[in-house]
């Protein structure tokens, strides 16, 4: 799969998540990125940042985005097809929206989004 389909894989599972969800996040960038880092080559995604849960009023001023990055070729070394490719990529920007959100991954994998 080309980056570009990757990306627009991406852009369409951010269309999946509900807009009263979209709507409430907060200063918070998604990119994809070829690789994971090196000391987790196999990681799909990856939120960096500050959770809704645990900021206060002084956090927003000059604060930089939150980031959510989606890893490109261990998706697609993990993923037989391109339709399971999508549906990884739905998973991923599922999971890692919800740490944005404050939702560990204790919680995430008792609600199935391993």
């Amino acid at each position: 799969m080309t980056r570009d389909a990757f990306e627009d894989a991406v852009r369409d599972a951010l269309d999946l998540v509900p807009p009263e969800l979209t709507a409430l996040m907060d200063n918070v960038v998604v990119l994809v990125e070829d690789e994971a880092p090196a000391d987790d080559p196999e990681l799909l995604g990856l939120y960096e940042g500050t959770p809704l849960t645990e900021r206060d009023g002084w956090w927003a001023a000059g604060s930089l985005p939150d980031r959510i990055t989606v890893f490109r070729l261990p998706t697609l070394r993990l993923c037989e097809d391109a339709d399971e490719v999508v549906e990884e990529v739905a998973v991923t920007v599922v999971h890692e929206i919800a740490h944005h959100f404050g939702i560990d991954d204790d919680r995430l994998h008792a609600l199935g989004w391993d």
